[in-house]
């Protein structure tokens, strides 16, 4: 599965920076999330509050605290274009249904595992979850009403 995960992520990201459809509708004047800041803070983060001082738990903490911030450069850029196209939107509310359903899959493994306490990851999942919360208001209003996904700028 980690194989199939990794190759699947490879073609999403191939896809996006060499499909000529999805290039042309890249606007880089709307693109101006700084993410470099988010990286260092998430990297300062886990050098603060990480479960043992050691090289691999730190780069653990700081995978995990940026997998629960990745998405926000995709959030803004979305918000400030206003427009949503069906396959982003999809993407996003599946990225973000994928989380929620790790989030059961922690209340499941602390009632049935002795000794289950990866907090980090809970809290990092919760944080992820909380920021798509905005997305699925409106990818859920766009669907009832059968409209075009539209986030407001």
């Amino acid at each position: 599965m980690k194989i199939v995960f990794i190759a699947s992520s490879l073609a999403i990201v191939w896809y996006m920076r060499f499909h000529p459809v999805i290039r042309r509708s890249y606007d880089r004047d709307l693109d101006t999330f700084r993410h470099y800041f988010m990286v260092g803070a998430c990297f300062f983060l886990a050098l603060l509050v990480n479960e043992k001082f050691s090289f691999e738990e730190i780069f653990w903490a700081f995978s995990i605290y940026l997998e629960a911030v990745a998405i926000l450069p995709q959030l803004v850029l979305l918000q400030r274009s206003g427009n949503v196209d069906n396959l982003a939107g999809q993407y996003i509310f599946f990225l973000g249904a994928y989380r929620a359903f790790y989030i059961l899959n922690w209340i499941y493994r602390y009632f049935t595992e002795d000794h289950f306490s990866r907090w980090i990851a809970c809290v990092s999942g919760l944080v992820q979850t909380a920021l798509y919360a905005d997305f699925f208001y409106y990818y859920f209003i766009s669907w009832k009403n059968n409209s075009k996904l539209k986030l407001p700028a």
